[in-house]
């Protein structure tokens, strides 16, 4: 009986490492930054756009997640319409890449989830972004 046992638990264990694992191959993200004070794409930002469109393409009909954030140098209010303006704009530009519109939701963090934590009024870059994740 305690054979069973153990194998049972050993099939939890692998279904939940298959699983994770599972979940790891199929998420890709990446990260478009954005000038402070602009929604404009940069251009060093285009082979990161023809990235997200070739993994779009070699799995067609994911899911893509686009979540617009900032940094802390302008009002909550402000920043949240920044993050929604940089978001469609991405958006946009994947729509121009082939990218069906229904496949992707867009979303605004604002300054909420910064990658780099500042005080407020601080300009950083990499807070600066659109996250764009695919999921199968």
């Amino acid at each position: 009986m305690q054979i069973g046992a153990i194998a049972g638990a050993l099939m939890i264990a692998w279904s939940g490492l298959a699983a994770q694992q599972y979940a790891e191959a199929t998420t890709d993200s990446f990260l478009v930054f954005f000038d402070w004070g602009k929604p404009d794409l940069r251009s060093d930002d285009v082979a990161t756009l023809d990235q997200v469109a070739a993994a779009y393409d070699a799995h067609p009909g994911s899911r893509l997640q686009l979540s617009g954030h900032t940094d802390r140098s302008g009002s909550v209010a402000t920043n949240r319409a920044a993050g929604l303006k940089r978001a469609e704009a991405v958006r946009a530009e994947l729509e121009k890449r082939g990218i069906p519109g229904n496949a992707m939701t867009v979303a605004s963090f604002g300054e909420k989830r910064p990658l780099v934590p500042t005080e407020d009024g601080v300009r950083e870059v990499q807070n600066r972004r659109v996250e764009i994740v695919i999921e199968e």
